[in-house]
Formats: C-alpha cells, structure tokens, sequence
C-alpha cells in the first residue's frame, strides 16, 4: 500500500471534501469593505482635492462658490473652469425649502461669462427669503459684479479686482441696428440691477462702464477692493471670519423679528 507523506492541504476557507463548492466568507468581511471604501475615498480626495480629509460640520450656513467661467446655454471647452447654471439654479431653491439652512455664504472668483445665465443666479440669489452674504475673492469680474451685489450684504478682499466693461459679444454678429437695440436692453437689464442691489450711483456706474481710457485696450475699468468700496459698488472690505460674523448676525436678526411677528 502507497502512503501519501506530503497531503494535498485546501487553502483556507475552501472545503476539501467539496473544492467547487464557494468559499466561505472570513467573519471579517465587512469591516474589511469598510476599509476598503475608505481606503478608496481617501485616494479620491487625493486626487480630486489634494487632501485625505474633508473637514465637516453640521452648521445653518451653505457655502456656495462661484468660480471660473460662468456657463450659460453653450457648454464650454472641458479645460475651462465653469460654474454651470443649471448646477446653481436648483441648488437655490433646495436651499431655500430647506428649514435647517438659516442662511447662505457665496464664494466669488470668476471672469463673468453668460449675462442671461448671471443674472438669472443674481435675481434667484436677490429673491431668496434668507440672509445672503458674498466675498469676492481674487476677481468678480463682469457679469460677476452683479452676482457680488446680489446678497443681503457683500465683502471683497482688499487684493480682489472687479472688471467692469459693456457686454461684448464673441462670433458672429448681424451689423443691423436691431442687434445693437438687443445689446444696448441687455446691457440696461445688468445696469438696473446692479444700482438697485448696491449703493453705487447710476452716473458713477456708467461712468466705470465707458471709462474709454481703459476701455481702449479691451480690457474695462479694472476696480480694486478699496475702491469698490468707496464707490458704493460693494459693502465692506473683509474675508471669510468677516463675512461669517456678518451672516450669522443676520440669521439672528431675522429670528428676533420672526419671533416679535409671532
């Protein structure tokens, strides 16, 4: 009779009376599926963010950026920085049906872009129910200034700038006096609103708009944080503690009156 010295050994968690049959789960599966998700969010926000953890914190307060280019009706080049309207306009209204959110902080570093897209976000910013507070932070530029006023209240760093030109058009354009009629409502849509939502003077605001000595180079009146504010375009020099000091003043303001209503 042959002895077998060396047993064929199953590896672990498989039946050796029965190979085919599926391996049994070590006890441990689930908290290695727990490792391993966060395993994979960490290399994620690596990735995306350059960080391992995103820090968080239950608060009133939504923090919204607007940054890059704004997107309107023509999708942009994939390379470009956008925010996408679309993305925005539905973030509004769930900000504004949900109770726990007392209040709104908008985060700005844009070069402008879609008007019509800009000042649907500014009017739906303007008409929400609950404080809103804007920093503009390294540009608010072009449609960007209207989006800036739109909030209860607003701040800019002092190193922030603010291009203010007319609406320009890129591509093809009809030479009919019916084109320049459409351009020259368009561009009084964005005046009105920006002199309603601030404190700036209609004359001082057109006055930055067809500055032709900077408007000679394309580029616009370039306006620096100090200055926007000494026009009245922009309420109060100051960065993000400012700003949050400001807000929750107002989320408090319009609870001591919705409490004197009741």
């Amino acid at each position: 009779m042959l002895h077998n010295d060396n047993p064929v050994v199953a590896p672990p968690g498989v039946n050796p009376e029965n190979p085919q049959a599926p391996a049994e789960q070590p006890a441990d599966t689930p908290k290695r599926s727990r490792q391993a998700k966060k395993a994979s969010a960490t290399v994620e926000n690596i990735q995306e963010l350059g960080t391992t953890e995103i820090p968080t914190a239950k608060t009133n307060i939504h923090v919204m950026t607007i940054i890059g280019q704004i997107e309107g009706h023509m999708v942009l080049p994939p390379q470009n920085k956008t925010t996408k309207y679309e993305h925005i306009m539905p973030q509004l209204v769930a900000i504004e049906q949900n109770p726990e959110i007392e209040g709104v902080m908008l985060l700005l570093n844009t070069v402008g872009g879609d008007v019509e897209a800009g000042l649907a976000i500014a009017e739906m910013i303007s008409s929400l129910s609950k404080p809103s507070v804007s920093i503009v932070l390294g540009g608010g530029h072009s449609i960007g200034a209207p989006i800036a006023v739109s909030a209860t209240h607003s701040f800019i760093v002092e190193s922030a700038t603010m291009t203010i030109h007319p609406i320009r058009l890129t591509g093809l354009v009809i030479g009919a006096q019916s084109s320049f009629d459409y351009l020259e409502k368009m561009q009084e849509r964005v005046n009105k609103f920006v002199v309603s939502h601030s404190r700036i003077t209609e004359k001082k605001w057109k006055e930055l708009l067809y500055k032709t000595g900077e408007l000679s180079r394309d580029i616009g009146t370039s306006v620096g944080g100090k200055d926007a504010v000494h026009y009245g375009l922009i309420d109060e020099i100051g960065g993000v503690s400012q700003a949050m000091e400001k807000l929750q003043q107002l989320v408090a303001a319009k609870k001591e009156v919705k409490g004197l209503k009741q």
